[in-house]
Order: structure tokens, then sequence, then C-alpha cells
């Protein structure tokens, strides 16, 4: 199924838009074989080459973010249990890991969920201005605070930066193949954001085990 379809005024990126009222509920569902698959090869990955609580945080991380990318590629929404579960575990999981200092880990991690959504929140309000139309969804603003959550801070810049990335990759291969690619596409952005930011968060503490 290809990632690019003609944007349907009825569809954003999140579900709290007052969009997808015409989308069935299971669509809202992840597929459950994607679903397992990808949990249990992401649970191995981590419970070899990562200390046991790291371990847990990353396969939570990365069954939701398998998830959300499942979600969006398919229909363009990114589920509210998707974003903002994401981001409250990122929440729990800065207090269950922090070595030292607890709570200022969690002060830290939810002061750099907000800012990171209001960074990319601003980005939508002005693309938005700029051009008449939406260029993000309200479920991307909500990942963004996940990936604040979830990553410290220099390594924020470099997930939005290989989730952009791999988009880009992804239109130039879609072009290749002959599909029309014009300003009344619409490529889903949480399915590049979403295995971007639990490979961006592995690769960060599989640095500093």
């Amino acid at each position: 199924m290809s990632l690019f379809r003609a944007r349907p005024s009825s569809i954003t990126s999140s579900m709290d838009d007052g969009a997808g009222a015409d989308i069935a509920d299971e669509d809202l569902h992840p597929n459950v074989a994607i679903l397992l698959g990808g949990t249990v090869a992401v649970a191995l990955v981590s419970a070899l080459s990562l200390p046991w609580p790291i371990a847990i945080a990353s396969t939570l991380l990365g069954a939701l973010m398998i998830a959300g990318a499942d979600v969006d590629a398919r229909v363009f929404l990114l589920p509210d249990i998707v974003t903002l579960g994401a981001a409250a575990s990122g929440i729990i999981a800065a207090y269950a890991l922090a070595p030292i200092d607890p709570l200022w880990s969690v002060a830290d991690a939810a002061l750099q969920a907000a800012a990171t959504a209001a960074v990319v929140g601003l980005v939508r309000w002005a693309y938005e201005r700029w051009r008449g139309c939406e260029g993000l969804g309200f479920g991307d603003v909500k990942l963004a605070a996940a990936a604040g959550a979830w990553l410290p801070l220099e390594a924020i810049p470099l997930c939005f930066a290989l989730a952009t990335g791999a988009a880009l990759v992804a239109i130039i291969v879609a072009r290749l193949r002959g599909q029309p690619i014009g300003a009344t596409m619409k490529l889903p952005f949480g399915a590049f954001l979403c295995p971007a930011l639990w490979l961006i968060f592995y690769v960060t503490v599989l640095s500093g085990t």
C-alpha cells in the first residue's frame, strides 16, 4: 500500500481534531501480526543489549511506536493512546530509570516534552498561516511531546532529522516509481517519526551502557 494519498478534507493526523468520523474503529487498531512481530523483535534486541530495566522501557516504547506507525501509515491518524501514552510513559520511565535524582528527571522530561511539543506546534501554526493549509496534525505535535519525554535534549533534533530524511527518501522512491507527488498529496509523517524515536532512544541508551 502506498504511503501517499490525496488529502481528504475530513482526515488529519490526530483523533481529537474532529477528524476520522468516516474511519471505522477497527482501522484505528494496529495490525496484530505487525504489532506482535515487531514487539518481539524489539524485545529481543533490547534484552540482548541493554540492562533489564532499560530493556523493558525500550520494549514498551517500541510497541507504542510500532502501533503508531502502522495506524498512521494506513489511515493518517495517530491515536491518542499512542502519542499521549508514549509521552506519559516517557515521564514515568524518567523516574524509574533515574540513577540519582528521579524527581529532577521527571521534571526535566516533562519540561522537554512541553517544549518540544510547543516548537512543533509553532511550526504547524506558521506553516498553516503561510500556505493556508495544514502541514502537520495535532497527532504529530503530541508525538513530538513523546520525543521530548524519552530523548535527551541533544538527541531530539537528530530524531526529527532522521524522520524527515526517511520521509524525503520515501517521496523520491515514490516519484521514481511514477506515483504523482504534488501539493495535494498527504504523507503520514508519524509513520517515519515513530520508528525514528525508538531507534534514537535505543542508540542513545546503548551508547551510554
